[in-house]
């Protein structure tokens, strides 16, 4: 399981037009799926992001986490986190899980997340053509692999 997190200012996601996700001060979510990943990698993910200290104390310092300052979160599924491009121009997805597969990863994730931030989370939905808009506060961008937790 792959994701990137932006720090955002604000963050929007729309589909066919209407809105589906917005919010304020918080974090942007990129998730991909690999046909590899399991409930242990949503646990340590969600766990992870809750308590990521990327937002700035009172010092200006990188101290806090998303919780610490009751901020937002959106989370998209994106498969193309797992292109590879070893050959060609043209990226492959053959890493990338398949919707029977990913949508319930997705599902659970987006759940525990929830539970360890304890918060709403909003998200766009799996498959759509969307466009995700965002201010990136900092700018402050950190890609996380569940493939690298040991």
């Amino acid at each position: 399981m792959r994701a990137v997190i932006q720090r955002v200012s604000e963050a929007f996601v729309e589909i066919e037009g209407k809105k589906v996700a917005e919010i304020k001060h918080g974090m942007l979510i990129l998730l991909g799926i690999e046909e590899a990943d399991n409930s242990d990698d949503i646990e340590w993910l969600s766990a992870k992001i809750s308590k990521l200290r990327i937002f700035n104390d009172e010092e200006g310092v990188m101290n806090k986490s998303v919780v610490d300052i009751d901020g937002e979160i959106i989370v998209v599924s994106q498969f193309t986190l797992h292109a590879s491009t070893k050959k060609g121009n043209r990226p492959s997805y053959i890493y990338a899980a398949k919707p029977e597969i990913a949508v319930p990863l997705y599902e659970q994730f987006k759940t525990q997340l929830s539970k360890d931030a304890a918060r709403d989370v909003q998200s766009g939905e799996f498959g759509a053509m969307m466009n995700v808009g965002l201010v990136n506060d900092g700018p402050v961008t950190i890609i996380i692999d569940t493939k690298n937790m040991q």
